[in-house]
């Protein structure tokens, strides 16, 4: 190894997942030199068709998209979600929210993951060298001192950096060699995915569905597929995921109705299990977390992506700011604002899935009638309904630039 195998960069991502890349398009786009390591062969995006895994963007997670110059590579692909409704298994009580009380936005899209690392990559690929994607590679050790990062990577090369971003996912190494506690639990739940193909058109609409096991959800995909994310309970999933095809449909087809007309699966099962987890701190010296490495959650309302582009679209401005001031990316004053903006909707998001989970996931009487009523409260109180939809399309609150469609 020589001096010449070392790579300079201001910032030093390590995870590039959608919201590793993501933040990487961020900061360079404003000038930041970064790196981003990642474990995965960009060239297996390629070949990879559909997966089965989709994710739920929201109006103001598109915002940050469009800003970064990811979006344009996304929009012909993404399917607009114009209303939601939301319902107690047969009960005639239910929540809906329709977009056009809010404004001519829809609330959110739904978007195949394999799409948006296409377009996020296609995007890093426009930075030239300001981004730096080294891939597939692993940082075998990160040396955190006073006055900056050095990370070794597997290879042998080497990468010093103002400040170490961790974005490598809820197993994160670098949060766990830094002793960052995590608050946790599992939910005695499992997720079963898979996608369906039905004969009537979803008009755009989801559907979430609280059955005593947990939420079923049916996202609407382009064409006529949807994304169903069915929480059942977890000593019960693999029996589930082990019946046959005709089985399998005919337990999907129980709870999916037939107001879509027939049904069939597209492609595969997925199944991950359900559980929350908190990072008790979002900065160590010269380090950050984002997206899963900071937080976890139920994905009742499809928040988690959203959450992570909330980090990115705050630790952007952040270091962005400070850059502008001649101050020291890492130092310990600058990070100090990253989790100040984004600790409280972090825990509020994390109490309100978790609340909602435990109080829709039984069959408990007088717990159903409460609920019900709720439903209907909601419903019949526009200016509240409002609010919730604002909310859920991520346009609530101190909204760093990004979030507001704004350049950096």
């Amino acid at each position: 190894m020589t001096q010449a195998d070392d790579i300079a960069v201001e910032v030093l991502v390590v995870g590039g997942g959608m919201v590793g890349l993501a933040l990487g398009c961020a900061l360079a786009g404003a000038g930041v030199t970064v790196a981003v390591v990642d474990r995965a062969d960009p060239a297996s995006l390629t070949e990879v068709g559909f997966d089965g895994r989709v994710s739920a963007i929201a109006h103001g997670s598109r915002r940050v998209l469009e800003s970064i110059g990811v979006w344009r590579g996304l929009e012909a692909l993404a399917q607009p979600i114009e209303e939601i409704r939301v319902s107690d298994g047969d009960s005639p009580f239910f929540l809906h929210y329709d977009h056009r009380e809010v404004g001519d936005a829809p609330l959110g899209h739904i978007v195949e993951n394999r799409h948006t690392r296409m377009a996020l990559h296609a995007a890093a690929a426009t930075h030239g060298d300001r981004l730096r994607l080294i891939a597939p590679a692993t940082v075998a050790a990160l040396d955190r001192a006073m006055t900056g990062v050095l990370a070794r990577l597997d290879d042998g090369r080497r990468i010093t950096a103002r400040l170490a971003i961790a974005a490598e996912g809820r197993r994160s190494p670098l949060r766990e060699a830094a002793v960052i506690a995590v608050t946790a639990w599992r939910y005695p739940q499992t997720a079963i995915v898979c996608t369906v193909g039905h004969e009537r058109p979803h008009r755009g609409i989801a559907h979430e569905r609280f059955l005593p096991a947990g939420p079923f959800a049916i996202l609407p995909m382009t064409g006529d597929r949807s994304s169903l994310v069915w929480t059942e309970r977890a000593a019960l999933a693999p029996a589930i995921l082990a019946l046959d095809d005709a089985e399998f449909l005919d337990e999907l087809e129980r709870r999916f109705g037939d107001f879509l007309g027939r049904i069939e699966v597209i492609g595969g099962r997925f199944s991950y299990p359900l559980g929350l987890q908190i990072a008790e701190r979002q900065v160590d010296r010269r380090l950050a977390l984002v997206g899963d490495a900071a937080h976890v959650i139920h994905p009742i309302a499809g928040q988690g992506l959203n959450l992570g582009l909330r980090d990115v679209a705050a630790l952007a401005e952040v270091l962005v700011d400070a850059r502008r001031l001649g101050l020291d990316l890492g130092a310990d004053d600058v990070l100090a604002d990253y989790p100040r903006w984004r600790r409280f909707d972090t825990l509020v998001l994390a109490v309100v899935t978790d609340g909602l989970n435990r109080l829709f996931s039984n069959d408990i009487a007088p717990l159903r009638l409460a609920r019900d009523l709720g439903l209907a409260a909601v419903n019949r109180t526009p200016p509240l309904r409002r609010l919730f939809m604002r909310h859920a399309m991520g346009v609530v609150g101190t909204l760093p630039r990004l979030a507001r469609g704004l350049p950096l």
